[in-house]
């Protein structure tokens, strides 16, 4: 489980089609958050190395913990695991 680690922070994720903001806290993942309250994610392995919940990011900087995205995939910020990822700010909008 990559969550939980003490310099982790909560942050809200934004839905770009709908508009709905979501908490996620710092001991949950961006997917748990999004299932809990009723979103349909595509998710399989939950550790980062499948690529299944990758998302197209809008906006926010991405604190990447997966083993799918190159270096340079990472750099240009512009999807993310879900399953692990996380926000380095204080929040992410997300094409979903």
């Amino acid at each position: 489980d990559t969550t939980g680690d003490p310099g982790d922070h909560e942050f809200t994720v934004v839905l770009n089609s709908t508009g709905a903001e979501y908490l996620v806290p710092r001991d949950k993942s961006i997917v748990e958050v999004l299932i809990a309250s009723g979103v349909r994610v595509m998710t399989s392995c939950a550790e980062g190395v499948c690529g299944t919940c990758e998302t197209k990011v809008l906006n926010g900087e991405i604190d990447h913990r997966d083993m799918v995205l190159t270096d340079y995939e990472k750099k240009t910020g512009q999807s993310m695991m879900i399953c692990c990822s996380r926000a380095k700010g204080a929040s992410l909008t997300l094409d979903l």
